[in-house]
């Protein structure tokens, strides 16, 4: 990851929470959940709704990503999500990172 971290840059991250997600469907705002997880991962618990890319593959399928909204990007922790941000951001996708990922996400989960 430090060669990553050394190619996207070291600026801040935007960074929303669980809340913020929350107060966003309520208020009717349009965004995108984009999940960078492994398959196992997806495969054990996701968030209903959201899309799956993994980290690896994103460079090679960002054209499948909506343009037009926010992308909030999650994962197990943060780590390859905030990756995945600065990705998109670079991309010129609007996007921010899910702050503690899946660990700190408070509501639903789906599973296969």
């Amino acid at each position: 990851m430090n060669f990553l971290h050394r190619f996207l840059g070291h600026d801040d991250v935007p960074t929303v929470t669980a809340d913020d997600i929350a107060a966003k469907s309520r208020q009717g705002e349009s965004f995108a959940l984009l999940d960078v997880r492994e398959a196992d991962e997806w495969e054990a618990a996701r968030i209903p709704g959201a899309m799956w890319i993994p980290l690896g593959e994103l460079p090679q399928r960002m054209h499948e990503l909506p343009g037009d909204r926010e992308i909030i990007c999650v994962c197990r922790s943060g780590g390859r999500s905030e990756l995945a941000v600065r990705l998109l951001r670079a991309n010129g996708y609007e996007s921010s990172n899910l702050q503690g990922g899946m660990l700190d996400w408070p509501g639903e989960v789906e599973s296969s």
